[in-house]
């Protein structure tokens, strides 16, 4: 019988995944070198939905102790998702604190109790400055399975909230992420800018870049919209491309 890929790949969220890199992986807690690495991997905790760095032991420089236990929090989410902390752990391992030149991050590693990656140590993404090679991550690994596609697209495509016209146009970019839902950027020409006002909102996303959002004149202090202003290089066509949230206005395609 013939195997759907992705309820495959869903399947395997429950366990501990994990994927070898040929990057040569560091990590900084402040200006100090916390690891250096040539045989990292990518690796995801059961049921967490992105990935992050685990490197041999052996390639850590901070000096790494063992952690205050975590208080237990409230029942294990089904899903960990990237609004859950790193100090969450669902395999079994020890929380680490990582001290580096007189700075310390508490509970920002963690030693895996794992026979595949015994000697590994898996550090929190948000806690210490990553590259890859010589260059910056931004937020948390990239997964090698995500594809990111960018297309053009002729749809016509009108956003309104209630009867007021936020935007309409015959030349959105469509964007096909792996697991997400298609979302459609719209030309900043073709936004009705007075309609909207800017936020102190911000997000990173590691396949596109730093986001920046808008809410609603007059409505709601909810973000209703964002745009890569500055996309990394890989979305670079994104560059001030306005994409809004369907469920909070109406996205119709005439």
């Amino acid at each position: 019988m013939a195997t759907k890929i992705s309820e495959s790949l869903q399947a395997l969220s429950r366990e501990l995944r994990y994927e070898p890199t040929t990057k040569r992986i560091r990590a900084y807690l402040g200006q100090e070198l916390v690891l250096d690495s040539r045989n990292a991997v990518i690796m995801w905790e059961p049921r967490r939905v992105v990935p992050c760095y685990a490197v041999p032991a052996t390639d850590v420089d901070a000096v790494l102790s063992a952690a205050t236990p975590a208080t237990p929090g409230g029942g294990t989410p089904d899903v960990l998702h990237p609004g859950i902390p790193f100090s969450r752990h669902s395999t079994p391992g020890t929380a680490l604190d990582v001290t580096a030149g007189g700075a310390s991050a508490a509970g920002g590693a963690f030693e895996l109790q794992d026979a595949a990656l015994a000697g590994y140590v898996a550090f929190d993404s948000e806690a210490f400055t990553w590259r890859e090679e010589d260059d910056i991550v931004q937020s948390h690994p990239r997964d090698p399975f995500h594809r990111v596609d960018i297309r053009h697209s002729s749809r016509h495509v009108k956003v309104t909230s209630d009867e007021l016209v936020l935007a309409e146009s015959s030349a959105p970019l469509m964007v096909f992420e792996t697991n997400l839902a298609e979302r459609i950027y719209l030309p900043a020409a073709d936004v009705n800018w007075d309609a909207l006002v800017p936020t102190d909102s911000s997000t990173l996303c590691p396949y596109k870049g730093e986001a920046s959002y808008w809410r609603l004149a007059g409505g709601p202090d909810g973000d209703m919209a964002w745009s890569y202003q500055t996309p990394l290089p890989e979305a670079g066509e994104l560059a001030g491309y306005v994409c809004f949230y369907d469920n909070l206005v109406d996205v119709e395609e005439l």
